[in-house]
């Protein structure tokens, strides 16, 4: 499996971010450049199956839009979310070429090699910029944590395992029963 590779030779900028002409994946925090290795088949296939309840739940209640893949800019730092969700009246920070501040929800599906990288610079630069709820979906131990913001940290509100049914905070009603998401 490929890693996670931190270029920290010098500081990094949006704007070098744009230049980039390669076909990797990158990401940049706190003025390093990270290279994101391409998620595999796994990991695709959780994200599908979110995308599939989230958007009908979305679409059924007019709540908001989600989007995967999407370049989100927290000032100069960029990254780029398994999902995100932004709620019908904050439509406003969703640009033509990337989402411009904090999502409502971001979603990131853990791999082996952006575990730790997503439990922490990414999990504190979506607090710091104002994102209200984050979800860390766990492949190989099929579990889901749901966080919300609290005053000075994150606050744990769930931990959801493959035979339960998550729930969020930031989006009423929606139930995902997780055995559908992590089934092989």
């Amino acid at each position: 499996m490929e890693s996670l590779t931190i270029l920290t030779d010098r500081r990094y900028t949006y704007e070098d971010y744009l230049k980039l002409d390669d076909d990797r994946d990158y990401e940049i925090i706190g003025g390093k450049l990270i290279v994101v290795p391409r998620p595999g088949p796994r990991h695709q296939k959780i994200v599908s199956r979110l995308v599939t309840v989230l958007e009908g739940y979305l679409r059924q209640n007019r709540a908001g839009e989600l989007y995967l893949d999407v370049d989100v800019l927290f000032g100069d730092q960029v990254v780029s979310p398994d999902l995100v969700i932004i709620l019908k009246d904050r439509l406003s920070i969703v640009q033509e070429t990337n989402i411009s501040g904090a999502p409502d929800l971001v979603v990131e599906v853990l791999s082996p090699s952006t575990a730790k990288y997503d439990r922490k610079e990414k999990s504190q630069l979506y607090y710091a910029g104002g994102v209200q709820e984050y979800w860390l979906v766990d492949p190989s131990l099929q579990l889901v944590e749901v966080f919300v913001r609290g005053e000075k940290d994150w606050n744990r509100s769930g931990i959801y395992d493959e035979g339960e049914t998550l729930v969020s905070p930031l989006l009423p009603g929606l139930e995902i029963e997780l055995k559908n998401i992590f089934m092989e």
